[in-house]
């Protein structure tokens, strides 16, 4: 008898019988039972039915949709597939064809997936079914027919596409972009005998104009078929199904299979830390991850204040990297390092984790991030570190006691979890900055980190995440896809890259930090985790920031009950019709009629007008004539008599060419106006064209860390002047997305309405330690299906606590708020609470703009966000009416922003791309596609000529986009009813700060542009000290605001303050009073100060400081170091003995913190204004070490070493490098040393000569490190094994002998190229005698083809000698002789600049000859890529001059110029390694340095060298000529020629002496700076001299008449001679190197005597 579990399995199984026996067998081996979605959606898809099959992630829905078509294939069903080919359109005329021509295999069923990576995980699975019914048929005896399966996408190799159609598979897998290309070419007729299309994530496509696009295409499948098709489509995310249905099917009916079970989901939020607003907590330490968080006492980086962490993390826009040694555990900091090691404690303990992000730049940062903390996590662990943490917690039990301590547990095994165990001592190791981590200061220097991988910061066991996105190349994005797939990957980090259907194997958890773009975007990114079926999503979502619990929260709540956004279905896209029309029309000649009915077919076409598809058809038939339209060929054309319409010559190629529907967008470029811009490019950078959508002539933006004001935006470009120290006050749109969705915002708007009723008012004592009790038992109990930990629930608690405090009524969906308050400035903001999201706001705030313009004449300044909107009015307009700002009639509202959406730039914009969706902006290029200016202008042409005409569709359809697609105008006007009805209140207030969701709108935007570690000190502190002072005041309870209060200007308060002593005169029973007093009247104070001044018992005066505190009089913090606190209030014997880790709290009044924020902010903005170039000279000299004679900042060869590695690949004149270059930074310089770097093989040199034939002349000499990247470029075919069996020429022979490595004696080199010369050289023979002759060989040609080598960069020796001779002209020395005792043997003569040992500069590096004793992990490796060139050419001009600027670039004469290096560049600022900004004047607007080069530059250049230095004017370190013009002066004409002198005093040039033509040019008259500069010449002239060295004329009066150059020439230790005046070097040195004058010439300095 039949058990009830056996009846249940076999009720499962019955939808079995359906399939054949040996499907039938196969799936009962492979699988348990069918899953529900498959029950139910069989029978209905092995009916012929059409099928929407909407199931959770990992319900079986592709083996689903696909069983039934490979049950036919494989059986006897299947064996007729053999199909004629058609090519027609269903007509018995093409029937009859059909019947004539040879039978073709075609393909039966057509896979369409909007994703390529998606498509080939199907194409690969589609294996094992196939494979497994293959092995039944066989095992039964049955026969089995090869089912074959083909990937045909954009990235299919032309073999395989040809393949495809010689050859057409079974099932083919392909894109809607490719299936377009199919049906507009002769390779469709292999789809004419498709009988089954499967559309895959219907819900990705359906609601755009790529679906509109596939419903067209698919239409067009059908008439090529001639017969209905099978359309099969899947789903996990679609709402509503019968929408995503009316889609797939069009006019044809489809069944919708939709499971009654929902996805089994384990889903909660972390929230690190219990109190957001200060991230570190009591218990931050055991909840962070339970991990330790770091030491109180760590060293603060400079600049970095936990001020800007503290707001960034509440703002929830800090960059990750944030380091938690930025700040004092006691006084704050970020979130982010709570979250770091909170996500690596849970990859570590499972076995794969897929963390998804919102931003490519987030995905590379925590990528990084988690790299860097794994990394360190081995490396203590190895090392024993853990040692001397537990030693320094020791000394700090206190701290440890309350950060809580634990233990990761790493294994060995890279591959398998590792867990955590609270209650080890193993603390978690401090990292230390970025910059001063030692043994991970290149992990930034991957540019894009896990995207290029282009420099391996750790090693592969220390690698424990992975970024994918869509920067990532192709390439890679496969090899971390397969990786992941083959449990190899610990951790993936992860954009919508990895959202879709995509197979990623074996996921435990999936982790999303911040809420999900949406609720559809969330199911799919959760049902990564366990995708398989019956498994269980396990997911951690982690806020970033309070006001994101309620995102978060809310996104949960739809996901569980399945509220998603509703699918909307584009509704006639005329740019859609007339490309598809094109296509059609390119292959068969249509009837306007018969293409009218099959376009409305489809679901987007069904209400289609005939008037509007035959203005479609005019306008591309050419029916829109005139001179307007001339530039614009129509592609078809019709003919009237047949009633056809027809394609063009090259029509098909159009549509072939230029077809698809992804927009193809950009970004626009930033410039300054070409007046008044100053010398320099006028290139700023680049925004993306929606964030330009959304900006307005005036407003202030940031683009890297400066900040500019639009002066005007064009149709390609915005134009910009510099704003330094302005602040965006306002948030400014990214184009990071496409905004909240009405509907989900009004989900939040419901969650905070229930959420503020469950809010309890009050707290009893007994409970007010429990912050999840804020709210009642019925809403915790909520919260807690919700999955929130007590720290989520605790701070959304406090968050709508502070929310009500501040406007009464918590904004909701059916309560919205307007806030007024006012700014430091006076001016009033005013902030519209609404949750409805930013489609809705944004044409709200384009009416509101419009009223305010009509109604009083001005410009209101006027934001959308996704909480609402913010206007900001002058101070005299504070009191209007805002109520009627806000309310407009619904049929006004339409007529408004109708007739303002035409005038944007967002309908420029949108009309480009409808109208290259249209064809009317062709690719000249199939490859390539134009550039967008050229759109931008053709687009330009085609509006201007389309407003002269009534109707033109495509005017018609980009406002019908802009309005219904980029816009919610429905949803508008439902709010807009709403609040007209009463049913959605709005109430008003005044607040005299901002409160948190007004805060979160205003200044949200300042974490977006100061990325911690990234951002110069002064940018920080404008932006930080340009907020609300009691938005700051609010962070000062736990935050440090030293780094951003200037302690000049305190001291200088504080003196102000220090005369003040009234505070003496009341009675001294009246301590409140004398303490508020004495408050007043100091700057920052410590109790103790206080307390000894005023003569106070100590409990009484701390008491009363805290009760100021309380009433909001004082605040409490650390404001300033205790040096200059000392300096301000009184001298402080101690202060400067006190340590960092003895800092006592400060306290300050918060008047006095006013006026010192006042004038640390005046100074702030001053400072962010680029400096003058002589100060970037100045600069320049100090940070290349360049002093006067005698005073250089290196010695040694270790100096010399980096002397070399900061100038490497600069090629200068022998001679130079060794007579001013070497000696002006290295003091003790001597030729000697040079020589034993090479000798050692630790450096290179490598010759360069553009100009002149002689080999045995001089050219440049450039000197690598031997392990330098530059040392080989890329491209550079390596010349080993380089000659054949064919003649040579003698530079070939010399480079075949040292192809195998090693360096060569010249004698040696000659001898071994002298046989390989005679071996393969052409050969003479005598005719007379018949005798052969050998090709001469001569010495003299050897060196010369040896030299020619060496100046072409091939060939290096390792001595420098040989450059020395050949620059002096030297022609040989002899060694010396040896006598014996029966005969004299004298060794030939060897040529001086033959010396050394000769190599080939490629092998240098590698040869074991060229560098002894040395392993380089570089050797043999193939030559570094050309992006990795890049990264290494950039990290040697930053470490060579600070900042990269195209003046720099242009001196470097880099090849590609500064447009070669921006890509990189760019990525590396993206990435964070770079700063952008306009850092010194005249350099360009496009700059980039890191943040501590532009600290250091703007610091007080006193520190810097104040003397005169005088330089070879060719000296990398002189900008004077290149990047920074020459002084104008009358006398001559100055020239950057070697062996010329140039002077500089403060980075000023001073003078200008040529030697060879005996002239010297001052560029100042002042005798003051002369004078020096003077003596300074001489002292260089004396240390360079090889004789005596003469002046005839300075500034083109002669030197032999007395006047007052002579006088200071004279003064300087010049003499007089027949030439004018001279400068003799003493006998004694003349037969010395120069280098040996360095201690006479600092002798003469101290006595003044030359």
């Amino acid at each position: 008898m039949m058990s009830e579990g056996d009846a249940i399995i076999e009720r499962m199984y019955e939808c079995m019988d359906l399939f054949s026996e040996a499907t039938n067998a196969w799936f009962k081996h492979a699988f348990n039972a069918p899953t529900e979605a498959q029950r139910l959606a069989w029978p209905a898809i092995r009916s012929g039915e059409n099928v929407l099959v909407v199931a959770p992630t990992g319900s079986g829905k592709t083996l689903c949709a696909f069983l039934s078509a490979i049950d036919r294939l494989m059986t006897k069903e299947g064996d007729d597939l053999l199909r004629t080919s058609g090519g027609g359109d269903g007509t018995a005329e093409s029937d009859c064809n059909a019947k004539k021509r040879k039978p073709v295999r075609g393909v039966k069923v057509l896979y369409i997936s909007p994703l390529k990576a998606l498509g080939v995980d199907v194409a690969k699975n589609l294996q094992a079914p196939l494979a497994g019914i293959a092995g039944q048929c066989e095992a039964m005896g049955l026969p089995s027919p090869k089912v074959s399966v083909g990937m045909r996408s954009g990235d299919t190799t032309p073999q395989e596409r040809r393949r495809i159609v010689s050859h057409p598979p079974d099932i083919l897998v392909t894109t809607p972009e490719s299936l377009f290309l199919l049906l507009t070419s002769k390779a469709r007729r292999i789809l004419s005998a498709v009988d089954t299309v499967i559309v895959d994530e219907v819900h990705a496509i359906a609601g755009s104009k790529r679906g509109a696009h596939l419903a067209l295409s698919l239409e067009r499948l059908e008439s090529l078929a001639g017969r209905s098709v099978q359309r099969i489509g899947l789903s996990a995310t679609v709402e509503p199904p019968a929408e995503a249905a009316r889609f797939l099917g069009g006019t044809r009916p489809v069944r919708v299979i939709r499971p009654e079970s929902h996805p089994d989901m384990d889903l909660k939020v972390v929230e690190p830390l219990s109190a957001m607003r200060d991230p570190v907590s009591d218990d931050a330490g055991r909840r962070a991850g339970a991990v330790k968080l770091p030491n109180r006492h760590t060293t603060h980086i400079s600049g970095v204040g936990p001020a800007m962490e503290a707001l960034a993390e509440r703002n929830g826009l800090t960059s990750v990297g944030g380091d938690e040694h930025t700040s004092r555990v006691s006084t704050g900091g970020s979130v982010w390092p709570a979250i770091e090691r909170s996500v690596l404690d849970e990859v570590l303990k499972h076995h794969t984790t897929l963390v998804f992000v919102n931003s490519r730049g987030l995905a590379e940062k925590l990528t990084a991030r988690l790299n860097d903390l794994y990394a360190q996590l081995r490396t203590s662990r190895k090392t024993g570190s853990e040692t001397a943490v537990k030693a320094d917690a020791g000394r700090d039990a206190l701290s440890d006691r309350r950060l809580g301590r634990t233990d990761l547990s790493v294994s060995d095994n890279a591959s398998q979890p590792e867990s955590t165990a609270s209650d080890s001592t193993q603390p978690y190791p401090d990292l230390g900055s970025p910059e001063g981590r030692e043994g991970f200061a290149k992990h930034y220097d991957s540019v894009v980190g896990s995207t290029t991988m282009l420099v391996s910061s750790h090693a592969d066991a220390d690698a424990i995440a992975m970024a994918h996105h869509g920067s990532v190349s192709k390439d890679r994005r496969k090899q971390i896809e397969e990786q992941l797939k083959r449990g190899q990957l610990r951790c993936v980090v992860a954009t919508s890259s990895l959202e879709l259907g995509i197979d990623m194997g074996s996921v435990d958890l999936v982790i999303q930090i911040a809420p999900p773009l949406s609720v559809s975007s969330g199911l799919q990114r959760v049902g990564r985790a366990d995708h398989k079926v019956g498994g269980v999503s396990h997911a951690l979502f982690y806020p970033i920031t309070r006001e994101q619990i309620i995102g978060t929260a809310a996104s949960i709540e739809c996901m569980r009950s399945g509220d998603i956004e509703t699918l909307t279905i584009p509704c006639t896209p005329l740019d859609v019709l007339a490309q598809q029309t094109v296509a059609a029309a390119a292959m068969d000649d249509l009837k306007p009629d018969d293409w009218y009915v099959t376009v409305r077919k489809a679901a987007p076409f069904e209400d289609l007008d005939r008037t509007m598809f035959d203005a479609v058809m005019g306008m591309m038939t050419g029916a829109y004539n005139g001179e307007d339209f001339s530039a614009f060929r129509p592609p078809l054309q019709y003919n009237e008599e047949a009633g056809l319409i027809s394609a063009r010559p090259g029509a098909q190629r159009l549509a072939v060419t230029s077809g698809g529907t992804i927009p193809d967008r950009g970004t626009y470029t930033v410039v300054l106006p070409e007046e008044g811009s100053g010398p320099g490019p006028r290139k700023v950078g680049e925004l993306d064209e929606e964030m330009v959508y959304e900006s307005r002539v005036g407003d202030v933006i940031t683009l890297g860390t400066s900040t500019w004001q639009i002066q005007e935006i064009t149709r390609d470009r915005v134009v910009v002047v510099p704003a330094p120290g302005r602040t965006a006050r306002l948030p400014f749109w990214h184009g990071e997305g496409d905004g909240r969705d009405a509907a989900f915002g009004r989900s939040q708007g419901r969650f905070i309405r229930d959420m503020a009723q469950g809010l309890r008012a009050e707290v009893s004592d007994g409970i007010a330690g429990d912050k999840t009790s804020r709210f009642d038992t019925t809403t915790i109990a909520r919260l807690r299906r919700d999955g929130l930990d007590d720290n989520a629930i605790g701070n959304l608690a406090d968050l709508l606590a502070e929310q009500r405090a501040a406007t009464g009524t918590i904004p909701n969906d059916r309560e919205l708020v307007v806030e007024r308050c006012q700014d430091e400035e006076g001016d009033w903001r005013v902030i519209v609470h609404s949750p409805y999201g930013r489609r809705v706001h944004e044409p709200w705030a384009m009416a509101i703009t419009t009223r305010i313009k009509q109604r009083y004449g001005f410009d209101g300044q006027v934001y959308a966000a996704d909480d609402g909107i913010i206007i900001r009015l002058p101070d005299g307009d504070g009191n209007l009416p805002i109520r009627e700002l806000l309310l407009f009639d619904t049929e006004e509202l339409q007529r408004i922003i109708e007739t303002q959406v035409g005038e944007s730039v967002l309908y420029a914009a949108r009309f480009r791309e409808c109208a290259a969706r249209s064809l009317f902006l062709p690719r000249a290029n199939p490859g390539r596609r134009v550039p967008l200016w050229q759109q931008r202008l053709r687009a330009a042409q085609l509006l201007n000529a389309a407003r002269t005409r009534k109707n033109f569709p495509l005017l018609l359809e980009t406002a019908r986009e802009c309005l219904q697609d980029v816009y919610d105008l429905p949803a508008l006007k439902h709010v807009m009813s709403g609040l007209r009805s009463g049913v959605i209140s709005l109430s008003e207030t005044v607040t005299e700060t901002p409160s948190p969701f007004a805060e979160n709108m205003l200044f949200g935007y300042v974490g977006a542009v100061m990325y911690q570690y990234d951002v110069p000190q002064a940018e920080r502190s404008t932006q930080l000290l340009s907020m609300d002072p009691e938005v700051l005041e609010r962070l000062l309870g736990a935050t440090d605001m030293a780094s951003l209060l200037d302690a000049d200007v305190i001291a200088q308060v504080g003196k102000e303050l220090a005369g003040r002593t009234f505070w003496n005169d009341l009675d001294e029973t009246d301590i409140a009073g004398r303490v508020a007093r004495y408050a007043k009247t100091h700057g920052p104070f410590t109790a103790d100060q206080m307390i000894a001044e005023l003569g106070l018992d100590a409990v009484q005066g701390v008491r009363m400081l805290d009760e100021l505190h309380a009433k909001g009089e004082l605040l409490k913090g650390h404001f300033v170091d205790d040096a200059a606190g000392a300096d301000a209030n009184g001298s402080d014997d101690s202060a400067s003995e006190r340590s960092p880790r003895q800092t006592p709290q400060q306290w300050l009044h918060k008047d006095v913190f006013r006026r010192i924020r006042a004038l640390s902010l005046a100074k702030a903005r001053k400072a962010i204004k680029p400096v003058e170039p002589a100060v970037y000279q100045a600069f320049l000299l100090d940070r290349q070490g360049v002093g006067p004679v005698g005073g250089a900042r290196y010695e040694g060869v270790d100096g010399l070493m980096r002397v070399i590695e900061q100038l490497e690949g600069i090629y200068l004149n022998a001679s130079v490098w060794e007579s001013s270059v070497f000696p002006a930074r290295v003091r003790d310089y001597q030729p000697s040393m040079l020589d034993e770097l090479l000798a050692s093989g630790d450096v290179v040199w490598v010759g360069s000569k553009i100009n002149g034939s002689n080999a045995k002349e001089a050219g440049g000499i450039a000197f690598h490190p031997a392990d330098s990247r530059l040392l080989t470029k890329p491209g550079e075919q390596s010349q080993n094994n380089a000659y054949s069996a064919g003649t040579m020429t003698v530079p070939e022979t010399i480079l075949a002998a040292l192809s195998n490595g090693g360096a060569f004696h010249a004698r040696q080199l000659s001898t071994a190229a002298k046989t390989i010369w005679q071996e393969h050289a052409e050969v003479n023979v005598n005719l007379e005698t018949g005798e052969i002759i050998l090709p001469a060989w001569g010495e003299s040609q050897f060196e010369e083809a040896l030299w020619s080598l060496v100046w072409q960069g091939k060939v290096t020796n390792s001595s420098f000698a040989p450059v020395r001779a050949l620059a002096q002209g030297t022609v040989s020395v002899r060694a010396p002789r040896t006598a014996a005792r029966r005969r004299v043997r004298i060794h030939a003569s060897t040529p001086a600049t033959l010396g050394g040992l000769w190599s080939a500069v490629d092998s240098s590096r590698t040869s074991p000859m060229a560098i002894p004793d040395q392993t380089d992990d570089t050797a043999g490796k193939p030559t570094a890529g050309i992006e990795e060139y890049d990264i290494a050419l950039i990290e040697s001009l930053l470490d060579r001059y600070g900042v990269i600027a195209a003046p720099l670039i242009d001196k470097e004469q880099v090849a590609g110029g500064f447009s070669g290096l921006y890509p990189v560049l760019k990525r590396m600022e993206e990435h964070g390694n770079l700063v952008r900004g306009m850092f010194v004047k005249g350099f360009g607007a496009v700059q980039f340095a890191g943040r501590d080069t532009v600290d250091a530059l703007r610091g007080d250049d006193e520190a810097r060298s104040q003397s005169c230095v005088a330089l070879d004017v060719t000296d990398p370190a002189n900008l004077t000529g290149s990047a920074i013009t020459w002084p104008e002066q009358h006398h001559m004409k100055p020239a950057r020629r070697a062996e010329s002198v140039i002077v500089l005093d403060h980075g000023m040039p001073v003078l200008f002496a040529v030697p060879k033509s005996h002239r010297i040019v001052s560029f100042t008259d002042d005798e003051r700076i002369l004078q020096p500069a003077c003596t300074e010449l001489a002292y260089a002239l004396q240390h360079q001299s090889k004789g005596s060295v003469s002046f005839a004329e300075m500034n083109g009066e002669s030197l032999k008449e007395r006047n007052e150059y002579r006088r200071l020439l004279h003064a300087a230790g010049f003499v007089d001679s027949p030439q004018g005046m001279s400068y003799m070097a003493e006998p004694s040195r003349r037969h010395f190197h120069p280098a040996c004058s360095f201690n006479l010439a600092a002798q003469v300095r101290k006595t003044g005597r030359p």
